[in-house]
């Protein structure tokens, strides 16, 4: 790329380089590895009422307090455990997020001895394929959908918490269930393989 051509990507990262760099090289990258999916079921259930920008700075803290979202580690956090998170400045000390990602990681093992990988479950709301949207403008981007609807329900009776639509479908978008960068972005491009 020379200087004078200018690299267009979705207007929500801003200026802000982190979210930029998290814009650029993992938002919609499709995710089967289960630690990253069982990583970003806990950031995107941490970042319920507050900005994703917010979750991102405290990522590498969530990163240490968690094991590395080791999910076999989380789920036997002990009590003392959970208290010490509790403590934990570097990460959104909100005690029912905090049980939740104890216990999701209980479910997520759950649904690993079920199908294998918690990849495979996931993946088999889209076919196993990403989805490509075509939009043009962020307010076409919708909050929830259907799938993520039927996603978060299914979530709910395998005794997930903090996985409603909203949150399932900021997941899909995450781990690249769905593309939804704005068919001007650059990564739109990159990730539909066109």
């Amino acid at each position: 790329m020379t200087a004078k051509q200018k690299l267009v990507r979705c207007p929500w990262p801003g200026v802000d380089p982190l979210y930029q760099r998290y814009h650029d090289r993992e938002w919609g990258v499709p995710v089967y590895n289960d630690r990253k999916l069982f990583e970003f079921l806990v950031l995107e259930g941490a970042q319920a009422g507050l900005s994703w920008i917010t979750i991102l700075r405290k990522r590498p803290a969530y990163r240490a307090a968690f094991d590395n979202f080791d999910f076999n580690k989380v789920a036997c956090y002990p009590e003392r455990k959970i208290k010490s998170l509790l403590q934990d400045a570097g990460i959104v000390r909100n005690e029912l997020k905090i049980r939740s990602a104890v216990h999701n990681a209980c479910a997520f093992l759950e649904v690993r001895r079920e199908f294998g990988t918690f990849s495979e479950y996931m993946w088999g709301f889209t076919g196993g394929n990403p989805l490509h949207n075509r939009w043009k403008q962020l307010r076409e981007l919708p909050a929830s959908t259907p799938l993520s609807d039927t996603l978060s329900k299914d979530l709910k009776q395998r005794g997930f918490k903090f996985v409603g639509s909203t949150i399932c479908y900021a997941h899909m978008q995450a781990v690249g269930m769905v593309n939804d960068h704005l068919v001007s972005c650059f990564r739109y491009r990159q990730l539909a393989g066109s």
